[in-house]
């Protein structure tokens, strides 16, 4: 199948149900990203900087741009001028530097705070109890050029669909905590990015707003292997 034959076979079973749809478009060319494009995709979602930068001036400029990776504090300047939505905010320094940048460019940047929910090392994320401490304190409470907008988080890659059902089912509990405590009056709260390819139907069926589907859309990555292009002197 082609992408925009996968494209409009997950846009009907997932925007049905009022769930957002990201392209997950690191590695894929510009060509590819141009097919989902044509083929209705407006919402892409990029894992590093530099790749996202470069798509964003080579592209329709009415692409809606999300930053789904793990962000360094020190590259946010490159994306802030233009960057839709932060999906993995996991400190407060983080959501500091992203103020400071939307306040160069005169903008506010929407943002997910990310929910450590799985059972491994590798995930980046904050504790349920770390989420509600940085939403109490004075430093979160001057940041006037970010906007908070929902949760974030990825699952324990694991065939283990009961496993995963608790922990989707567990930030939903932690989302409707934090909406009727600190944001019960903000319509702008209201996503729950969860779910990928191999699990986003588990994730809508637990609340998810937004699901991340790459390889379902665009096939199989190909890896990029830098080491590749260095010559031996």
């Amino acid at each position: 199948m082609s992408i925009a034959d996968n494209l409009k076979q997950y846009k009907s079973e997932v925007e049905s149900d009022g769930v957002k749809l990201i392209a997950v478009s690191k590695t894929q060319t510009n060509e590819a990203i141009l097919e989902a494009y044509n083929a209705g995709q407006r919402i892409f979602g990029e894992n590093h900087v530099q790749e996202l930068v470069d798509k964003y001036a080579e592209l329709p400029n009415d692409i809606e741009w999300h930053m789904i990776g793990h962000l360094q504090t020190n590259k946010v300047k490159y994306i802030a001028p233009f960057v839709s939505l932060i999906h993995g905010v996991d400190s407060l320094k983080l959501l500091q530097e992203i103020n400071k940048q939307a306040a160069k460019n005169k903008r506010i940047i929407d943002c997910l705070i990310q929910v450590y929910i799985a059972e491994e090392d590798t995930k980046f994320g904050l504790g349920f109890d770390e989420v509600i401490e940085l939403l109490r304190s004075e430093e979160y409470e001057s940041l006037n050029n970010i906007r908070i907008v929902g949760l974030m988080a990825i699952a324990t890659n694991t065939k283990n669909e009961k496993q995963i059902t608790i922990e989707f089912k567990e930030l939903q509990v932690l989302f409707d905590g934090i909406k009727a405590s600190f944001f019960p009056n903000d319509e702008n709260f209201k996503e729950i990015s969860t779910g990928m390819s191999a699990d986003y139907k588990l994730a809508i069926e637990e609340g998810s707003t937004m699901v991340r589907i790459g390889s379902g859309i665009f096939g199989k990555r190909v890896i990029k292997h830098f080491k590749a292009n260095i010559t031996a002197n």
